[in-house]
């Protein structure tokens, strides 16, 4: 199992940044990919952005493509998100997860076997 902790989150107002972290432990010597979803309240939790560890390859909601960047320290077992031009839309819990599985769907909660408990990321107008 992989423990993971976010931080990083917090209120800003439109157009600011905020870069979020996702800490891992335990069984990282086996991992496939890291990613970040995020729910509103009254939402569905959707897909942000994900990451390979063995590529490094990306892939981005449609949303958030051009304004977020995510990106993973090998050494540390960590991953960020980089969020600019933040919208009031972004406004949600956000959640890193880690997936052991290789080859399956990176956009796909359901590909994803450890969760951290979120953070809140608050974007006001």
């Amino acid at each position: 199992q992989v423990q993971l902790v976010e931080s990083g989150g917090g209120l800003v107002q439109a157009g600011d940044s905020l870069r979020l972290s996702c800490a891992a432990s335990g069984r990282t010597f086996r991992r496939a990919a890291m990613g970040w979803f995020r729910q509103a309240p009254g939402k569905e939790r959707e897909f942000v952005a994900a990451i390979s560890w063995i590529s490094f390859s990306t892939d981005y909601a449609d949303s958030v493509k051009g304004r977020f960047t995510i990106s993973a320290d090998n050494a540390k077992n960590t991953v960020y998100l980089q969020m600019n031009s933040l919208k009031p839309e972004d406004t949600a819990v956000y959640y890193c997860a880690s997936t052991q599985s290789y080859g399956s769907s990176r956009i796909s909660s359901f590909s994803y076997d450890s969760w951290g408990q979120g953070t809140q990321v608050t974007v006001s107008s």
